[in-house]
């Protein structure tokens, strides 16, 4: 990409790095790692991890995704994206960087996260097989998060709030649901589906956005798996 004034970029502080220092100060403490060992096995000093946790400098992309591996959270992973001066909505700032080159100047770093994608046979499943697909959201969620494809029209509308067939939509099992919000959920001896969950004089209800589907009463029993926090790429 050809950038015709160098001058007009800088980097910014992201909120994204603040996840990052929060997400490796948690896992640190949950697995009882200090920062000498960590920087151990990242291979870097003790006082390069003491700077990065501390906001003093923030390391590359490659050290990043590397303190995530080592404390087992491959999953998440950290991406450069380019910020020109004006189009950041965030305050101004420098970080000091580790190992500078030419181009780093213009790159900001972001904190990205891989969720699985999953069929919906496999909803019963605890932890994701191995050779189910991730794709990557700027999107942290609250539980263990993954996507789903969208297979049938219960949920495309021709007016108004629409989720089509063969849409993906990202499922947050921390979320907690809601009426007026779409949700996962499965009814006794049923199969899981796809629906806006709505209340009316204390009863929850299970709605399709297609009115040829009938809506659903929320038995005793009834059980949501998450909360639709993103659909075909838009934030909800």
């Amino acid at each position: 990409m050809f950038i015709e004034r160098r001058e007009a970029a800088r980097i910014v502080p992201a909120m994204n790095m603040d996840k990052w220092i929060a997400l490796v100060r948690d896992r640190l403490e949950e697995l009882d790692i200090s920062q000498e060992q960590l920087a151990e096995r990242v291979g870097v000093s003790q006082g390069s991890v003491g700077h990065w946790l501390c906001k003093r400098r923030q390391p590359k992309v490659d050290s990043m995704n590397r303190v995530f591996v080592e404390l087992g959270m491959p999953h998440y992973q950290v991406s450069m994206q380019l910020r020109l001066l004006g189009q950041v909505g965030e305050d101004s700032g420098h970080y000091a960087l580790d190992d500078e080159d030419d181009d780093v100047d213009l790159m900001q770093y972001i904190v990205c996260f891989r969720y699985p994608v999953r069929a919906w046979s496999a909803l019963d499943e605890v932890e994701p097989q191995v050779h189910e697909p991730f794709e990557q959201t700027e999107y942290f969620a609250q539980g263990k998060a993954f996507w789903l494809p969208v297979e049938n029209d219960a949920m495309s509308s021709a007016s108004g709030r629409s989720v089509p067939q063969g849409m993906r939509i990202l499922v947050d099992p921390g979320r907690e649901a809601e009426a007026g919000r779409l949700v996962i959920a499965r009814l006794p001896g049923k199969k899981a589906i796809l629906r806006e969950l709505a209340e009316e004089g204390g009863q929850r209800y299970l709605k399709a956005l297609n009115s040829n589907y009938p809506a659903l009463l929320c038995e005793e029993g009834c059980e949501f798996l998450g909360v639709v926090v993103r659909v075909h790429g838009s934030f909800d």
